[in-house]
């Protein structure tokens, strides 16, 4: 029997002694008074050893634990910090027993007590009473060593934020970034809606999509990669300005920078064209760092600065980066360029394409600080307007930072005529053996909506993952996302500690 196994059992027994003595060991509720912060701040003007004269309830779980002949000390853990809990003979002997006898490190407790602030000043709480609120029959990771192996973090995010209080400040700071985008784009007066996750046909991104069969209506449907053709659809309905923070589900690789599934938000805006919406998702930006971080993050290898910000385009970047002058080269020369530098380019390629993968390469490394990328090729942008001065380019920019996309907006196309021929050189693509993320499916509803009419329009979807790793400083999505996707294990796997 293993070490952990003893444990399990020697707890079990304590439930079912519990039991025998007519005490519940996962009771219902538990009528709590104060958090732990609470305590804290109400009685913090205590002198050391004065003890408060009122009672209070608190609850949460046991994190530590110690027996001292005729006192007994414990952390609770709850959701606003910690806790210690003195337990002493000549207080409640009972409260005492019961404590060292079946409560252990793990256990949830609920306790009335008296708050006082010790001889050494820690603010704590006289147990006078002590009730079990759930029995935890598995031992919680080792103080001192900790919850460090990466996956079963990953695995068991549970006990991550149980055990590294880190990882628990950087998820309640990712949702304070999501709330203050949320508040930035509300007093600009946009309207936050929610559309389909099941779509009939999936566009609005160069992404490989998931499949799923809908018994129902008897037909496959996709998982969305982007909700940007049903916002559009909004806008075509009198919805000036409107947003969407958006699970998104794209069946591709897993790494640093990618999860398959992934929250963006989407935000559309009647009468703008690309310009303006560089400078709004600059404000917004701007506006979430003044909120919660700071303007300069030391992120992976990198110092960003959010005071420092550029834009140039495409064509520039390339003669500045890599010395390159994309306009003046054949598409040939191009492919020669990417065989130089181990770029691969799929034989269907088209101009675009390949200026895409060499500039992922060669280009977009040197991207640190925010830095928009202006006018995109036009066959890599099919719903976005042409440039309305360069021939063979579109009104888009891509945003990076740390090396990395944050973010994509376009002059979105607003002509069904253009767009249906658009698609249909998507389609023409992908019949010559472009890939499923290179090539984009006709949306015939959606060309028969812009038919209605659309008004010019500006668009942005902006990476929230991407976001907050960049923020808080988190090397990997997956530190950002309270549950990334993991191969499952197999049975040898999980019987192996």
């Amino acid at each position: 029997m293993t070490r952990q196994e003893e444990i399990e059992k020697a707890r079990i027994k304590k439930i079912e002694e519990l039991r025998k003595a007519g005490i519940e060991p996962y009771p219902y509720s538990f009528d709590r008074t104060d958090y732990s912060s609470d305590i804290k701040q109400k009685y913090n003007a205590l002198k050391n050893n004065e003890i408060a004269n009122e009672n209070v309830k608190v609850a949460g779980r046991v994190v530590a634990k110690r027996l001292i002949g005729s006192i007994a000390f414990c952390h609770i853990l709850d959701a606003k910090g910690k806790l210690q809990i003195v337990f002493e003979k000549s207080k409640n002997k009972t409260a005492l027993d019961f404590f060292e006898k079946y409560i252990d490190v793990g256990d949830f407790i609920g306790v009335e007590g008296i708050p006082y602030k010790t001889k050494r000043g820690e603010t704590s709480v006289i147990a006078l009473n002590v009730v079990m609120l759930a029995k935890s029959l598995k031992p919680l990771p080792e103080k001192w060593h900790g919850l460090k192996d990466v996956e079963l973090r990953y695995r068991k995010r549970y006990l991550d934020l149980i055990m590294n209080d880190e990882v628990k400040e950087l998820f309640t700071k990712r949702t304070k970034i999501i709330n203050a985008i949320r508040e930035f784009l509300n007093t600009k007066g946009y309207i936050e809606v929610e559309t389909p996750i099941l779509q009939e046909v999936y566009g609005g991104a160069a992404a490989r999509p998931f499949v799923t069969f809908f018994n129902a209506l008897k037909q496959n449907f996709f998982l969305r990669i982007s909700p940007e053709l049903y916002l559009k659809r909004l806008v075509i309905g009198n919805f000036e300005k409107v947003y969407e923070i958006a699970r998104n589900f794209r069946n591709e690789g897993i790494d640093a920078n990618h999860n398959p599934e992934f929250t963006m938000i989407e935000f559309y805006e009647a009468y703008r064209d690309y310009e303006y919406m560089a400078e709004l998702t600059k404000e917004l930006i701007c506006y979430v760092v003044d909120i919660v971080g700071q303007k300069k993050v030391k992120w992976r290898d990198y110092e960003i600065d959010f005071n420092d910000w550029q834009k140039i385009t495409m064509q520039e970047a390339f003669k500045k980066y890599a010395n390159i002058d994309i306009d003046a080269l054949s598409d040939d020369e191009l492919k020669q360029i990417a065989e130089q530098h181990n770029v691969e380019i799929e034989k269907a390629a088209t101009r675009g394409v390949i200026i895409d993968k060499l500039f992922e390469a060669l280009v977009q490394p040197h991207l640190i600080n925010p830095t928009f990328i202006m006018d995109y090729p036009i066959d890599i942008s099919p719903l976005t307007k042409k440039h309305r001065k360069k021939q063979g380019y579109v009104e888009r920019w891509e945003l990076f930072i740390g090396g990395m996309e944050v973010a994509n907006a376009y002059s979105e196309l607003n002509d069904p005529i253009d767009q249906e021929q658009r698609f249909k050189q998507q389609e023409e693509a992908r019949k010559k053996g472009l890939s499923e993320e290179e090539a984009w499916p006709t949306d015939n509803e959606f060309v028969d909506a812009l038919k209605y009419g659309m008004p010019p329009c500006g668009g942005v979807g902006l990476g929230i993952d991407r976001l907050v790793m960049l923020i808080t400083g988190a090397s990997s999505i997956r530190e950002v996302i309270l549950f990334p996707h993991l191969k499952r294990k197999t049975e040898e796997e999980k019987t192996k500690k």
